[in-house]
């Protein structure tokens, strides 16, 4: 047993000891069917608190020849597959962590050296029969193993895009290059590794449209492909916790989903263990991250940011082209770019189908308002965000001027002059002044009722709360609004809702650009 080479297995020991341990071990059955495939090299890039150590532990104490795992696994899904015995621990491991080695190296310019050298002194003392060279790299040493004995390696690299998140210089980045390149690329090594198992954050660096390792099959936060049921905890997994635990998963959902991978519900994993083990829902992502990386996405105010920003922390989706970042931390030229890294380091989700993002849930829209907070750029944006708990408060107790003051400010800042009479920049300013009403509604755009479509609907989450249907009216009174809400019946939407529902009629008036707003009471049985 070894620290880089044919590790044991107490770090996944460590995992299953955990107070909370949701079994991924079907993860196996995967990578066991690419084994020794031409899919064999993998990258797998997804966000942090995601779980990608645990995976690469999981996979270590698998395959490793330096330990049994038999007992360890026996109770785990993988056990009642008919492979479970073949493969387990029978190969060859090199397991890296490559962001402790970077971030422990007394030499960062010599960190590779001196990995290489360390990973090759346990290859010579496991392999003492075979006849190695002083000048032999790491590519050499697997290539003689593999042609004097017939043994296969498994590699598996955690974080093995730390190079390019810190942006390290380019003699050491290019040595980097040179030393992937020299393990995955090489046509004579090739049959030598039975499986490569890359993680990181961020996809492999891409020059144009050309990827640096592009025999790598990719999976990623936004296309995990046949990985999508181990990015992160499915429903029925976090529903089952909450069972466990006696906590509400709907609550659950609204802090911690939002991401759509595959028609699957992903949630934070961290997140999901934190709160059950705490027994509270609240903000961890921030314990472990920092706002400040979405503050300086939205610093670059490219064409276009500033309004899909506040059109997504009003809870709305914005179009976005995944398709030009280049996955390094230099190469942001467009909104695009930014918020596809954003993406990728989960501040914002992406829907495949509709080719667009939007912030996830309540725990990741905690992270963006603070970063908003600290922004020159969106001063104005923060004040109507704190200011939108007063005008949720005195929409309910019916102080109708307020209401209409209130999205004179809002509108006036969401859209630009050309903009400022669009219909579709009103809702905008609607959706942006009611922001906090995300954290006690679900809030539906356009919801099929009665005989048409209401605007916007509200529906509590919590009891002591009343629904509210709004309708927007363009050049006209806020009292026609409200007779539209009655004779279209657009409350009939919430047939299943009884208790206080709020009629909110809110016009605009284009010419003087300003609001009015009526609001209607009704007991609903």
């Amino acid at each position: 047993m070894g620290i880089y080479l044919n590790p044991g297995n107490e770090n996944f020991a460590e995992v299953l000891r955990s107070d909370i341990y949701v079994d991924k071990t079907m993860m196996i059955s995967v990578t066991n069917n690419i084994m020794d495939s031409g899919n064999k090299y993998i990258c797998m890039s997804h966000p942090r608190r995601f779980g990608k150590p645990i995976a690469g532990n999981m996979l270590a104490s698998y395959y490793s020849k330096g330990c049994d795992s038999r007992e360890m696994f026996k109770r785990l899904n993988i056990a009642q597959t008919p492979e479970f015995e073949q493969k387990l621990n029978k190969y060859n491991v090199i397991q890296l962590d490559l962001n402790s080695e970077y971030q422990n190296a007394k030499n960062r310019s010599e960190m590779l050296t001196y990995l290489q050298e360390k990973i090759g002194n346990e290859i010579k003392e496991q392999f003492a029969l075979v006849t190695f060279s002083q000048k032999d790299s790491l590519t050499d040493m697997m290539l003689k193993i593999y042609s004097q004995t017939g043994e296969t390696f498994i590699i598996i690299m955690d974080e093995y895009d730390v190079l390019v998140r810190e942006q390290v210089d380019a003699a050491l980045f290019d040595e980097y290059l040179s030393f992937l390149n020299g393990i995955f690329k090489s046509n004579t090594l090739r049959p030598a590794i039975s499986l490569a198992y890359l993680t990181g954050i961020l996809p492999i660096v891409r020059d144009k449209n050309q990827s640096k390792l592009n025999n790598f099959m990719e999976y990623t936060i936004l296309d995990p492909g046949i990985f999508a049921p181990y990015v992160g905890f499915m429903a029925d997994e976090v529903k089952e916790l909450c069972g466990q635990y006696d906590m509400d998963f709907e609550e659950c959902r609204r802090w911690y989903d939002g991401y759509r991978i595959g028609g699957n519900e992903i949630y934070n994993p961290e997140s999901v263990v934190k709160s059950m083990i705490g027994h509270q829902y609240k903000g961890y992502w921030g314990m472990t991250s920092s706002y400040e990386v979405i503050s300086d996405q939205i610093q670059y105010n490219f064409d276009g940011t500033k309004d899909a920003v506040v059109k997504m922390l009003a809870g709305e989706e914005v179009p976005v082209d995944v398709g030009s970042f280049l996955n390094t931390m230099n190469s942001f030229k467009t909104s695009d770019d930014c918020f596809t890294y954003l993406c990728h380091v989960g501040y914002l989700s992406y829907d495949e189908t509709t080719e667009k993002c939007r912030i996830p849930n309540r725990e990741v829209r905690k992270e963006w308002l603070r970063a908003i907070a600290v922004s020159s750029d969106y001063k104005t944006t923060d004040s109507i965000v704190k200011a939108s708990e007063e005008l949720l408060a005195v929409t309910i107790r019916g102080e109708e001027e307020f209401v209409a003051r209130a999205l004179d400010s809002s509108h006036i800042h969401v859209t630009s002059n050309r903009s400022y009479n669009n219909e579709d920049a009103l809702q905008s300013a609607i959706y942006l002044a009611y922001i906090y009403a995300l954290n006690k509604y679900t809030v539906i755009r356009e919801m099929t009722s009665g005989k048409g479509f209401a605007d916007v609907v509200f529906i509590p989450f919590y009891s002591n709360l009343p629904a509210m249907v709004i309708e927007l009216k363009h050049n006209k009174c806020a009292e026609s609004a409200l007779d539209q809400i009655r004779e279209k019946k657009y409350f009939d939407s919430l047939a299943h809702y009884k208790g206080e529902l709020l009629l909110v009629g809110i016009s605009y008036d284009e010419k003087e650009k300003n609001h009015e707003c009526r609001i209607e009471r009704l007991e609903k049985e």
